[in-house]
């Protein structure tokens, strides 16, 4: 006759070998991806293809102050934070999972008193140990495993993203933040010409060569930059405070001493659209979450199956104590039980129906997301290009208005023209120098978000 251990160990055996996942194996749902961006034409990026590729994408713009913040957006932003600790969680997830592979073993000790009837009261003494194990024989654990491991892996590419989305919204801010301090400079400058001409008109007015009226408009010209002046500070402030929270800072620990901003603007090549399925940690995580999803389809079939579970225990009853242990006292039992739901009124197919609608729900989602990838690439790529396109006519005008300014003053000098002539050179000149700032500041911005839409320097293979 066969003994206990044996035959488990031949149940096991035939279990394993038997044993096989239903539901789908998964398969990237497929993308029919364009041959090349629509926008990449006459588009002449300015930094080899490798350049997200070298080490943090920020480093590309050569700014030191920019490069110390980014530093900080790993260890201090709040978001990035949350991300982190919400793949932890998915980790731990997979490692609950994983411990349906393995039985569970228990132990008791107990103690009681009591007595029947017309017995004297007796103290009864209990030790044992007990074991169960749900065989994995359709595969239910192994896809619930999978479909937790690729959870886990959605939220280290949500983790990604949520830190590339840091880093740009800090790279934006910053650059709109040195635009501020140059466009104060402008406005300076503007203060300091303006003031200069305000002086020329009154030493006019004085020696009756000019009318009251164009020192009075002098006057209303140079109050009006001043207060334009004054209230480029509530932009330059606004920025600051952001920069500080994506940081992880209070706005009132934290500050940036103004700097120059920096006139040329590094952009990278688009590549193909179809590297962009590798490159977004966006389009990563959609994807994984499908993974994920195909998995549930295994765990909700797996459900139609018998479950085969393996259990034993060895219990000892008995008093006194000191003789608990004794072969009398022994109750052993071993052995497999099969057990199948027979009637559940359709919630196994009903749980089937939901998987797989989630499963083609989590499709849908993934081919959105790609294209909205592509939708965002295109955009920058046609930003930089025609910015690029429009900076070269604003730095011409630029130098046009600051000619005609200096022309218009030293007529107004000579008295061949009215004052009005000087009012509105000036204005002119102020205006293009403000635009021309706003084009190479949305150049600069632009170049991040395309570094962004590209994955900055992100990709699959570094997902756990």
């Amino acid at each position: 006759m066969k003994s206990p251990a044996r035959a488990l160990g031949i149940g096991c055996c035939a279990a394993l070998l038997a044993a096989c996942a239903v539901g789908p194996d998964y398969r990237r749902p497929p993308i029919d991806a364009a041959a090349a961006y629509k926008e990449t034409q006459d588009w002449k990026p300015s930094e080899p293809s490798d350049a997200l590729n070298r080490g943090p994408w920020w480093r590309i713009f050569n700014d030191e102050a920019l490069s110390d913040l980014e530093a900080q957006i790993d260890i201090s932003n709040e978001n990035v934070k949350a991300a982190a600790a919400a793949y932890d969680q998915a980790r731990a997830l997979v490692s609950q999972a994983r411990a349906g592979f393995w039985p569970s073993v228990a132990a008791s000790v107990g103690r009681q008193r009591g007595n029947e009837f017309g017995a004297p009261t007796r103290t009864t003494y209990s030790a044992g140990v007990s074991a169960n194990w749900t065989l994995d024989i359709w595969g239910q654990i192994r896809r619930t495993v999978e479909s937790d491991r690729e959870s886990a892996r959605a939220s280290a590419a949500a983790l990604a993203a949520a830190r590339l989305s840091a880093q740009a919204a800090l790279a934006t801010d910053y650059f709109e933040l040195r635009a501020q301090d140059q466009l104060e400079q402008i406005l300076n400058d503007i203060v300091v010409a303006q003031r200069e001409s305000l002086k020329i008109t009154e030493s006019r007015y004085h020696f009756g060569v000019a009318a009251k009226a164009d020192v009075v408009s002098a006057q209303t010209q140079l109050l009006s930059s001043q207060a334009q002046q004054i209230n480029a500070k509530i932009q330059r402030g606004t920025l600051e405070h952001a920069i500080a929270v994506l940081i992880g800072k209070q706005p009132a620990n934290f500050s940036l001493s103004a700097a120059p901003m920096r006139g040329d603007v590094p952009t990278v090549p688009a590549g193909l659209p179809s590297t962009l399925l590798e490159r977004r940690p966006d389009i990563a995580e959609a994807e994984r979450r499908v993974a994920a999803a195909n998995a549930q389809i295994g765990v909700a079939r797996a459900a139609f199956f018998p479950t085969l579970t393996l259990s034993g225990s060895d219990n000892y009853t008995g008093s006194p104590f000191s003789k608990l242990f004794e072969i009398p006292n022994r109750v052993w039992s071993l052995g497999p039980a099969l057990a199948e739901t027979l009637f559940d009124g359709g919630l196994r197919g009903a749980q089937v129906a939901q998987a797989r609608a989630a499963y083609e729900q989590n499709v849908d989602n993934y081919r959105q997301t790609v294209l909205a990838g592509f939708e965002q690439v295109e955009d920058e790529i046609i930003t930089l290009r025609v910015l690029e396109e429009q900076a070269v006519v604003e730095d011409a005008a630029v130098k046009a208005s600051r000619e005609a300014e200096l022309l218009t003053l030293n007529q107004y000098k000579a008295g061949t023209v009215p004052y009005s002539s000087v009012i509105t050179a000036q204005t002119t000149r102020l205006s293009s120098e403000e635009t021309a700032l706003t084009v190479l500041s949305d150049r600069l911005q632009a170049s991040v978000a395309m570094i962004e839409a590209l994955g900055g320097g992100w990709d699959t293979a570094k997902l756990p």
